[in-house]
């Protein structure tokens, strides 16, 4: 799989990343630990080396599962995961206090069976701590050699310059899709202007822009999908002229919707490295699949325009969850 330079980091990554995720939270019951491993493991067999979790999926088990995947590969993968929730628990609160931070990276550390991090992200802005001692406190465990990348998570433009100021950050990670574009009016050209990289998560609109989610679709108890606006089965069945529109342009490429919504992300800019998550095999090999991908100038105009004329409805989070989102 062909690498991908994270802005002027100089983090290099695969271009298709695993999301880690749903393996373990949010969309259900957790997999069973062998089956989690596997699914880590093929995706490195497949060309994989960005890995991405977090203390706050699952109860960190989710690092522990990706720390004991990735041991026997340990220097040859990027491994990407969060601080930032009280007791590592989102349903709590934001919790970015320089001692939490410190507190976390330890304890991941442990978890993830590493001496370093390689990308230490701010899981979610922290409006009681100034973002200045977040950005300090990252940066003085780069200097004691336990991280070594520093990251920030749905964080605005403003915050992000504030931050870079005091520890260059490597890369943001928000959601970005065919059915999400909104960094794209504020955050992309600080990301560009900064020489920042950016990791697009959801990058397949939470299973939507695949076509195997309909109106009709029934989400398992847990299932974070649940509660989100956008999956209203009202608001999927008004967005459904999304999918159709991917389905065409997929038939007339001889690829899927999967492989077009992470094609056309790869394309906007040289710097995207998006980490879809699946907790299938199959699934897995389409989405690496994608980085294979070439869209041609005239069909990235011919998806933009299908795009003007599709208004996608449902906000992507509930109202206790969009309030977090630093804009």
């Amino acid at each position: 799989m062909k690498k991908v330079k994270l802005g002027m980091s100089g983090l290099e990554v695969s271009a298709i990343g695993l999301g880690c995720m749903g393996l373990s939270y949010a969309y259900g019951a957790p997999v069973e630990k062998a089956h989690g491993i596997g699914v880590i493991r093929a995706a490195f067999e497949h060309g994989v080396t960005f890995f991405d979790t977090a203390e706050a999926y699952g109860r960190a088990t989710n690092e522990e599962l990706l720390g004991e995947a990735l041991a026997p590969i340990r220097d040859q993968v990027i491994i990407a995961t969060k601080f930032g929730f009280r007791d590592g628990v989102p349903a709590h609160g934001v919790d970015s206090r320089p001692e939490n931070i410190r507190a976390v990276a330890e304890t991941s550390l442990k978890r993830l069976k590493t001496e370093r991090i390689d990308l230490f992200y701010q899981h979610r802005v922290d409006p009681d701590v100034p973002i200045e001692e977040v950005a300090g406190t990252v940066r003085d465990l780069i200097a004691e050699g336990k991280v070594a990348h520093f990251g920030l998570s749905e964080a605005g433009a403003a915050t992000i310059r504030r931050a870079h100021a005091v520890q260059p950050v490597a890369a943001l990670q928000s959601e970005y899709s065919l059915w999400w574009r909104e960094p794209e009016q504020k955050v992309m050209p600080v990301l560009e202007e900064l020489g920042i990289g950016f990791v697009p998560f959801s990058p397949l609109g939470k299973g939507f822009l695949t076509g195997a989610i309909d109106e009709k679709t029934s989400f398992a108890k847990g299932d974070f999908r649940n509660v989100v606006p956008r999956f209203s089965e009202q608001n999927r069945k008004a967005n459904a002229a999304l999918v159709a529109m991917l389905g065409g342009i997929a038939q007339d490429k001889g690829a899927t919707r999967a492989h077009i919504a992470l094609a056309w992300l790869l394309a906007q800019k040289p710097w995207i490295a998006p980490i879809p998550g699946t907790t299938r095999l199959d699934r897995l090999r389409e989405n690496i699949g994608a980085a294979s991908i070439e869209l041609t100038a005239d069909e990235l105009s011919s998806i933009n325009a299908a795009l003007a004329a599709i208004e996608v409805v449902g906000e992507r989070y509930p109202a206790s969850l969009q309030a977090r989102v630093d804009r």
